[in-house]
């Protein structure tokens, strides 16, 4: 039989090994130098992914029972700790109206749920990798999502042809960080499946650096002067997919929507 006074002298043995190994986790270096391009620029060419619950709400919540009840606890809403600056999201009044209305009804709202691009900076949180190859003059992220992808032009004066799910994007060097400026998007994408959303106003600007090899500071700055009183500012880190087969598998949902909506009209009447 242990006795508290053993028992006391074993979490206290414990506690002082525990130490060293502490400090040792601690103290652990970076997972190595960030690589670079030719031309002196961070190599930011991988496969990365969030690792966070920003897809089911932006900002702080808890967890709940999902939308499904007989699914229980294989579609609740985990919690999360939130990515919004300030958990604060500046709504003008009859657009955070709408914002509850949606969260309210989001299973059948929800561009997502209907398979439409996630549009930016949705489809960066979403809970699938995306890859980003970059050269020089361009970069392509390419996404699981709904097979979507982006060309970001690198300092190009052209402009946008017309609205699309992704975007216009013009990326720029600022020292060590990509900053993609993204407009012209469709006003049809939400943010997250908590109903926050956005007018054909949106405006991104996206900024990601490299931390070090294996990851990278995301930050987009929002601002939409037909929905929101001011601009607002979401980041996250996101980390390298380092599986030795990690790649890009395709994630078409269309056939899951299709049954969902039409499905009811192909079944024939029971006699």
């Amino acid at each position: 039989m242990i006795t508290f006074k053993v028992l006391r002298r074993l979490l206290v043995t414990t506690a002082i090994a525990s130490v060293p190994m502490m400090a040792a986790v601690s103290g652990q270096a970076p997972t190595g130098a960030v690589p670079r391009t030719a031309d002196g620029k961070p190599n930011l060419t991988g496969i990365w992914q969030a690792m966070n619950t920003a897809n089911w709400d932006l900002q702080a919540h808890e967890a709940k029972m999902g939308p499904v009840v007989s699914l229980a606890a294989a579609f609740a809403v985990p919690p999360g700790a939130g990515v919004v600056e300030g958990n604060e999201i500046p709504y003008l009044p009859d657009a955070l109206k709408k914002k509850q209305a949606n969260a309210a009804n989001w299973m059948a709202l929800d561009p997502e749920v209907k398979c439409y691009m996630a549009g930016i900076p949705r489809a960066t949180y979403q809970p699938f990798p995306f890859q980003i190859v970059q050269s020089q003059n361009t970069v392509v992220m390419s996404y699981e999502f709904t097979s979507a992808s982006r060309i970001i032009r690198m300092g190009t004066k052209e402009k946008s042809p017309a609205p699309a799910w992704m975007g216009w994007n013009v990326g720029s060097w600022e020292g060590d960080t990509l900053v993609i400026d993204v407009t012209d998007q469709m006003e049809d994408t939400w943010f997250d499946r908590a109903g926050n959303f956005h007018s054909d106003a949106l405006h991104v600007v996206e900024r990601i650096s490299a931390v070090d090899s294996n990851t990278l500071k995301y930050e987009a700055t929002i601002e939409d002067p037909k929905t929101f009183s001011r601009p607002w500012k979401i980041s996250m880190p996101l980390y390298r997919r380092r599986e030795p087969n990690a790649q890009l598998m395709e994630y078409k949902c269309v056939p899951f929507a299709e049954e969902l909506m039409y499905g009811h009209l192909r079944k024939k009447p029971t006699r």
